[in-house]
């Protein structure tokens, strides 16, 4: 992993991170709606400033247990080349520069480990890092690109 400035947000009593240059912003957690169609990885869309943005299950990746949302939960918008997605997690807890050197590879650990970019040691705990280049296989990308345009085309 390159960089050392992270996006630092808590889900199911775990620490995960993004590096900073995806992240747009949190946000407080906005009515999620529904995606028919939609692949399940896809927990639905939300308006986000007028635009439709999917909110991907980071619950469902990690094999964590579903739940329900909170109105204390805060969606992590981020931006991977022209996509932007947002996920939703229980506390943002904000950027934090971690040590190059703090850092392991996440693939030297398990394997199953595709979507970490690395694991950081930090002296109160570890924080694992996320891989958004990963995240969505290109099946998934196009089947929830295909979702939204389903839903949000006017029809006569």
């Amino acid at each position: 992993m390159t960089g050392n400035r992270v996006a630092v947000f808590e889900l199911a009593g775990y620490r995960y991170a993004i590096a900073a240059a995806y992240v747009q912003e949190f946000v407080r957690l906005p009515t999620i709606v529904p995606l028919p169609k939609a692949p399940p990885i896809v927990e639905g869309i939300v308006n986000v400033r007028g635009t439709v943005v999917p909110v991907l299950d980071i619950r469902r990746r990690f094999r964590l247990p579903e739940r329900r949302p909170h109105l204390m939960d805060h969606l992590l918008i981020v931006r991977v080349d022209r996509r932007v997605v947002a996920f939703r997690v229980d506390r943002a807890i904000g950027l934090q520069d971690i040590d190059p050197r703090d850092i392991e590879d996440a693939s030297t650990l398990s394997p199953g480990t595709e979507y970490l970019a690395g694991v950081a040691k930090l002296p109160d705990g570890l924080v694992l890092i996320h891989d958004l280049r990963s995240f969505l296989s290109q099946a998934e990308a196009r089947a929830t690109d295909d979702a939204i345009a389903d839903a949000t085309e006017v029809r006569p």
